[in-house]
């Protein structure tokens, strides 16, 4: 007949990992491991750290990373309530509001408002208005200038091949007519 016998013998960590379940500690290690282990920095709220080759910080609790953009993210996240009169911003009406003018859509009615009763609305208007106009003509002006110093005399084709094209923009005719153009957007200035 067979011996019913176990024929392994049982080390101490087998042991104790038995003892440690039958008492219901299932996490509990019966060993100790060998190897490099990583030290640990703990990090309090507001702590800012490098590692990883990134800038780190808690903020409410959250690792988070700190980058070069944060700042022009703030600029667009709107918070949940308005800064000038503390009322809940709603998202369909406040986020454009926001953008430009830092409050919510109430706080800026009720401003122009104010405005039309001094009589300021009509210059506070013609402000934005000519601001427009002004941004407008110095983002046309860069785009000329980096189009006219692009150099654009050979492609490559479908096939691969450079092809070499002679031509190219008439500079004295582009300022010209962005000249033109110029005059015509200060002839909308109120």
């Amino acid at each position: 007949m067979s011996d019913n016998v176990l024929k392994k013998d049982f080390q101490k960590r087998d042991v104790q990992r038995l003892r440690n379940l039958v008492q219901g500690k299932y996490g509990n290690k019966v060993g100790e491991g060998v190897g490099y282990k990583k030290s640990e920095e703990l990090h309090g709220e507001g702590d800012i750290w490098e590692g990883e080759g990134r800038k780190w910080t808690i903020k409410d609790g959250i690792k988070q990373n700190i980058t070069k953009l944060d700042k022009a993210k703030q600029t667009h996240v709107m918070p949940l309530f308005c800064p000038t009169c503390k009322d809940l911003m709603n998202a369909t009406y406040d986020k454009d509001y926001y953008n430009i003018h830092k409050k919510c859509f109430n706080c800026v009615l009720d401003f122009e408002f104010k405005l039309r009763k001094t009589g300021l609305f009509e210059e506070y208007e013609k402000n934005i208005i000519n601001s427009e106009i002004e941004g407008f003509i110095s983002n046309l002006k860069l785009h000329v200038e980096e189009e006219l110093t692009k150099s654009n005399n050979s492609f490559i084709s479908e096939q691969g091949d450079v092809e070499k094209w002679d031509g190219g923009l008439d500079k004295k005719r582009v300022l010209e007519s962005l000249e033109k153009k110029i005059e015509h957007l200060e002839k909308l200035k109120k």
